[in-house]
């Protein structure tokens, strides 16, 4: 986690290139600007794009503005369990909480019911601050027993994207993957939703100016 030592070592030892692997500084737009600045390559997206996909509102505002479907719920993070409680009387219930800040399930609660959003928002909140050193949560609706198929993406500096298929991550223990499958079998026979998902999620990259390689994840109602 040591970004002057990393660069450090990189330097003493003639790299041109680092690749931050998965986890720690690999979604880090400091350590990706910070190699920028030191003239070494990083082998992942610009700093701008992770700093605009690593806040989930933000990244909201960002697909709708390029016509992604997203799923319904709040623009930014609620100010207080009343606010989460206005969407999801607006919506219904059941409704998700979630960190607007990291992932991997942290600070994300399942709300049934009106009475219990508070004590919810209250521990989502302070889950996501331990997490990640922030505690704001927004709200959206629930999809329940959504499929979770991923599209992956391969992009350069030239603007060329192009999307590789997919995969079905529907699978899962506490919001995290346990089998991922290619090639999705809700999609096997149906091309057109393959080819509309695919043309989405380069959408989507494109408008957060991403290159390199990426994922964008759709959740799949049940009935689609």
């Amino acid at each position: 986690m040591r970004i002057d030592g990393i660069l450090e070592a990189a330097r003493t030892h003639g790299a041109e290139a680092i690749h931050p692997g998965y986890g720690c500084l690999s979604e880090n737009a400091e350590f990706a600007a910070a190699c920028d600045s030191a003239g070494i390559v990083f082998i992942g997206p610009p700093a701008d794009s992770i700093r605009k996909m690593g806040s989930k509102t933000a990244a909201r505002e960002l697909a709708i503005a390029a016509g992604v479907p997203v799923v319904p719920g709040m623009r930014e993070g609620a100010r207080s369990p009343s606010e989460a409680g206005d969407f999801a009387r607006g919506c219904g219930y059941p409704v998700l909480l979630k960190a607007v800040a990291g992932g991997g399930g942290k600070g994300m609660r399942r709300v049934d019911r009106a009475e219990d959003l508070e004590a919810a928002f209250r521990d989502a909140s302070s889950e996501a601050g331990r997490a990640f050193g922030a505690a704001s949560v927004y709200s959206e609706k629930l999809i329940e027993n959504p499929r979770h198929i991923e599209i992956q993406l391969l992009g350069d500096k030239h603007g060329h994207m192009i999307h590789l298929g997919e995969r079905e991550c529907s699978i899962q223990r506490r919001h995290q993957k346990i089998l991922e499958e290619c090639p999705s079998p809700l999609l096997a026979d149906r091309p057109e939703m393959r080819q509309k998902m695919g043309e989405a999620a380069i959408r989507a990259a494109r408008a957060a100016g991403y290159y390199d390689a990426g994922t964008v994840e759709f959740l799949v109602e049940r009935n689609e």
